[in-house]
């Protein structure tokens, strides 16, 4: 993959209508909450995610983790063994009341306000990467910043496949259109800025090694994908982190 075809990065969401921005942020944290039906079945499967992405301390030794949109902090009761646990995520309102905050060493808005200096032997993140505009950025930080045996964990819908389109269209989406009289494809097009296949592509850019599980028949027919990521090409990283 060569640069040039990063070209597109930073993307910029596509403006937000008033009638949706007036909704956005109460909407967002019940969603991820999963306090409708319909998102409350989306948790559910996105449970598979949370499993793919813990499994690796469920059953070994505790492990240095970052995780990369941690939202509510709803991934934290998979992680039964991961200490210390720091965080990147910069809407504090998802996150302030959750039960699991204390077992939060440190909150980072920015995964660039981390000192270069530390190391994570595991940096992890389920659904957010979709949803970050200078994609190739966070991933090369993601790669200085870890240990020499470390991973990047990644899961993500399949977002830009035919399966995953049908699959919030008929729930979520559904859901959405009955409540607010709104088109939530709207939505899904100012939060998901990346398809799971330029977000493949960022990690293979970045790492020589990746293996890869789907939750479906294969990558283009799937609700979720799981990357684990190591041996970084660190001069491609070093090339595109900031200074």
């Amino acid at each position: 993959m060569e640069t040039t075809a990063f070209s597109s990065f930073p993307k910029r969401r596509p403006p937000l209508p008033p009638e949706f921005a007036a909704i956005y942020s109460e909407y967002y944290k019940e969603n991820r909450d999963g306090k409708s039906k319909a998102s409350s079945w989306a948790q559910r499967m996105e449970s598979w995610m949370h499993k793919k992405v813990a499994a690796d301390v469920r059953s070994g030794p505790a492990k240095a983790t970052l995780e990369i949109g941690a939202g509510t902090l709803n991934h934290l009761p998979y992680e039964s063994e991961s200490s210390p646990y720091d965080i990147v995520e910069p809407f504090a309102l998802l996150f302030k009341t959750s039960p699991y905050l204390q077992m939060v060493r440190t909150i980072y808005q920015d995964i660039a306000d981390i000192s270069r200096a530390a190391r994570y032997e595991r940096i992890i993140s389920i659904a957010t990467f979709e949803h970050i505009c200078n994609l190739p950025v966070v991933v090369a930080q993601s790669a200085l910043l870890l240990s020499e045996e470390g991973q990047l964990r990644v899961a993500i819908p399949s977002e830009g496949t035919i399966l995953w389109r049908l699959g919030w269209k008929l729930t979520t989406g559904l859901e959405f259109k009955l409540r607010h009289h709104l088109d939530y494809e709207v939505l899904m097009k100012y939060e998901h800025v990346n398809t799971a296949r330029e977000i493949e592509d960022t990690l293979r850019y970045f790492f020589s090694r990746i293996d890869t599980r789907t939750l479906g028949l294969a990558r283009s027919l799937s609700f979720y994908q799981f990357f684990v990521c190591s041996n970084p090409h660190l001069e491609r990283c070093h090339n595109f982190a900031p200074r």
